[in-house]
């Protein structure tokens, strides 16, 4: 019989189709055949496997020469490739049917393991997370606060408040970063309404400044803490 048809050479190779008694005969007798299917099984093989764990073989560089030859791509004039044997022009065209295909299925296999990296790094990380409770001059207050971290390393925390407010003054809500003993403090922003989310400057350890505090200020022009804190807590660290 002639060569196997390129189509159906490829089902052998992936599983996907049996031999014919012919065709499995032509196999065992067709030198070109049956190179052509092993590199098929190999290449199927290389597209399933986990190549995240475990680094791949690094092809000679007579096989990127023999790849170059048979697609009729230049080579650098500083590559010495070893001496590639003349293929029949059927063979040659046989080949680059089916090494096209694979070559442009690789690519996507490629592109979709990108793809699925970036969409992963891109989604916010939970990082801690506090439940804020009420100084005893506010009770019937509380809050909670979240800290995620994007993709990009940029970090924000969520906080709200809850509960019946009972002070009627002017002034407005701030939310503030202490550190454990209150002796140093970081203004992130007004909380207008019950929630808000602030960023974190970059320079700040949360190790070091874990709690969070919303206070109530006065319209007194003075950007200190007004010392009248509505609620307050200690991030944990997820």
């Amino acid at each position: 019989m002639s060569h196997v048809d390129p189509d159906q050479l490829a089902l052998i190779a992936l599983g996907a189709s049996s031999p014919t008694p012919a065709e499995d005969e032509h196999l065992r007798t067709c030198e070109d055949c049956r190179s052509e299917e092993e590199a098929l099984r190999r290449t199927a093989a290389v597209a399933r496997a986990n190549v995240s764990s475990e680094e791949l073989e690094r092809p000679p560089a007579r096989v990127w020469a023999r790849i170059a030859d048979e697609l009729q791509l230049a080579q650098p004039d500083e590559a010495e490739p070893a001496p590639v044997r003349s293929l029949p022009r059927e063979t040659a065209s046989r080949r680059r049917r089916w090494l096209l295909p694979v070559a442009a299925g690789l690519v996507l296999l490629a592109g979709a393991g990108i793809a699925s990296w970036a969409i992963t790094a891109s989604r916010p990380t939970d990082l801690a997370e506090a439940v804020l409770t009420a100084l005893p001059e506010h009770p019937g207050l509380a809050g909670t606060a979240d800290v995620r971290e994007d993709g990009g390393g940029t970090r924000e925390i969520r906080v709200t408040l809850d509960g019946d407010r009972q002070d009627t003054s002017p002034g407005y809500r701030e939310v503030w970063l202490l550190n454990s003993d209150a002796s140093a403090l970081i203004s992130l922003g007004v909380l207008e309404g019950d929630s808000g989310t602030f960023t974190v400057p970059v320079d700040i350890d949360l190790d070091e400044y874990r709690v969070v505090d919303i206070s109530v200020e006065s319209l007194d022009g003075d950007p200190a803490h007004s010392g009248d804190s509505l609620v307050r807590g200690s991030l944990t660290f997820i």
